[in-house]
């Protein structure tokens, strides 16, 4: 397997202050991989980052063995929750084809070659069915999909995915989770998603990549994802248990800031 993402003693900076630092990061092409952590301890920044939006204050970056640039086609971005006007006209189908057009609204006929794609990844999050309706129309899950089949239309290899299942409820969580999982497994696309809730994912997830007090910690979710070793990482309690079927549940998530525990 070959890598997708590389960070070498990473650090990053904003406003004099730092984010985290000597960050060493590998990840491999086709994985599926969760961003966690507490509000504003640099989780968007990371993906900013591999984005070439924000810049490393020290080290190295790469994706797919090239130096981090801004506007790379190999990595579709999916910014934090957009929200739609119920009252927004464009069809779905329409705001995918978005992703290969970029501003150029209905200037040129598409192509079959065009549609032929587009329609491919509808059906691949499957959308079909609600490809015609108005997006502004569509549940919160179905408008996650169709944002998802406008990142990767244009033949992305990463989603960069940030907050993707905010707002949504548990079981469309799950549901765009092991959607995210099954083209990991058949397109080979590489998935780096920001999450604050680690328990609706776990199942789906092959790598987890903490962000908390100015370090990040990775790693597979099982040498991870340990009482002792996220109760460090937060410097506050976090207890992780296991289910009768083997599952892993995290508790008591806390916020450095204001020491309340999450809700979930």
């Amino acid at each position: 397997m070959s890598v997708a993402v590389q960070l070498e003693h990473a650090s990053v900076r904003l406003g004099g202050r730092a984010v985290w630092s000597d960050v060493d990061l590998t990840i491999e092409e086709g994985e599926f991989v969760a961003i966690l952590g507490p509000n504003g301890a640099g989780k968007s920044t990371l993906l900013k980052a591999l984005l070439g939006v924000v810049p490393l204050s020290h080290g190295a970056a790469s994706v797919f063995g090239r130096p981090v640039r801004r506007g790379s086609p190999d990595i579709g971005y999916l910014p934090q929750r957009r929200r739609f006007d119920p009252d927004l006209r464009i069809r779905a189908v329409d705001l995918v084809r978005l992703g290969l057009d970029g501003n150029r609204w209905g200037l040129s006929l598409p192509s079959p070659a065009r549609r032929r794609r587009v329609g491919e990844m509808i059906e691949l999050v499957g959308a079909s069915r609600y490809q015609e309706r108005p997006v502004g129309e569509l549940s919160g899950g179905e408008q996650q999909r169709i944002l998802i089949a406008q990142a990767l239309v244009s033949g992305a290899r990463m989603l960069a995915l940030d907050e993707p299942l905010e707002s949504l409820d548990l079981n469309n969580q799950q549901a765009i989770s092991q959607l995210v999982r099954s083209f990991c497994r058949t397109q080979g696309v590489t998935v780096l998603l920001v999450a604050h809730d680690v328990n609706p994912i776990l199942p789906f997830i092959d790598r987890v990549v903490y962000v908390a007090g100015g370090h990040v910690l990775a790693g597979r979710p099982r040498d991870v994802i340990r009482t002792e070793t996220l109760t460090k990482l937060y410097e506050a309690p976090v207890e992780v248990l296991q289910t009768t079927d083997g599952r892993l549940v995290v508790v008591g998530q806390y916020e450095p800031v204001s020491h309340h525990a999450n809700s979930h």
